[in-house]
C-alpha cells in the first residue's frame, strides 16, 4: 500500500511540473513587460508632462489638470545617447523620490543631501537641490534615462527656467518641487514631448 501511494505522488508531481518545463523550453514564460509592471504600481491617474517647446510642465489628475510649472529642459536639446546632456524624449515613470523633508536649497550629491544651503542664483553655483524625483525610461528612445541619471530636480538657478539650460535634466524652482513633491507618488507617469502641452484629450496614450 505504502509503494502504491509512493509511485501515486510521483505521478502526480510529473503531471504537473512536466506541463511547467514544456512551457519554459517553449519560451511562454516570460519577464514581465514594461506595460505590465507600469500599471502594476502607477497610482491611479497621476501623470506629468513636460513641454521642451515651451518649458512648462503640467501635472494630470485622472486627465484632469491639476497645476502648471515652470521648468528647464537641457541646453544641449533632445535626445537619449550617452554622455550627450540632452533631455529625453517619450514615456517615463517616477521611480524613487529623494529628498522629502529638506529644506530648499539643500545640496544632494549623489542623491544625499551635502549639509549644504544654497541659496537662489548663488554666483556660480549650479548643484542639484532640494528634491530629487528619479527616472526610468519606459520606451527604446528613453532606455538609457536611468543610466544617465535624468531627474526632475530642484535647481539655485531659477534665474535660467523657461529656457532650457540643463544639462539633461528637468529643473524645477525649490518652492515648486516641494509643492510638486507633496502630491506626486513613485510610479507616476512622466511624459516629456517636443512640442507644446497637449490638451486632455489629446494627452500621448
Amino acid at each position: 500500500m505504502r509503494y502504491d501511494g509512493d509511485m501515486r505522488m510521483t505521478a502526480n508531481f510529473f503531471r504537473l511540473v512536466l506541463p511547467l518545463l514544456a512551457l519554459v523550453s517553449c519560451r511562454h514564460v516570460e519577464k514581465p513587460k514594461i506595460e505590465d509592471v507600469r500599471k502594476a504600481v502607477a497610482p491611479m491617474g497621476q501623470r506629468l508632462v513636460v513641454s521642451v517647446a515651451e518649458q512648462m510642465m503640467v501635472t494630470f489628475d485622472r486627465d484632469q489638470p491639476k497645476r502648471m510649472y515652470s521648468v528647464s529642459t537641457s541646453k544641449f536639446g533632445t535626445g537619449d545617447k550617452p554622455r550627450s546632456y540632452k533631455t529625453p524624449l517619450g514615456q517615463l515613470q517616477v521611480v524613487e523620490i529623494v529628498g522629502q523633508g529638506l529644506p530648499a536649497g539643500a545640496k544632494l550629491k549623489a542623491r544625499q543631501p551635502t549639509g549644504e544651503i544654497v541659496p537662489v542664483d548663488a554666483p556660480g553655483r549650479d548643484p542639484i537641490v532640494t528634491r530629487i524625483l528619479r527616472l526610468q525610461g519606459m520606451e527604446r528612445r528613453n532606455a538609457w534615462t536611468m543610466a544617465r541619471a535624468i531627474y526632475i530636480h530642484g535647481t539655485p538657478e531659477e534665474s535660467k527656467l523657461k529656457t532650457p539650460a540643463s544639462y539633461g535634466c528637468v529643473r524645477m524652482s525649490s518652492a515648486d518641487i516641494i509643492s510638486l513633491c507633496r502630491w506626486v507618488k513613485v510610479g507616476a507617469r512622466v511624459d516629456i514631448v517636443p512640442g507644446k502641452l497637449p490638451a486632455p484629450n489629446t494627452l500621448p496614450p
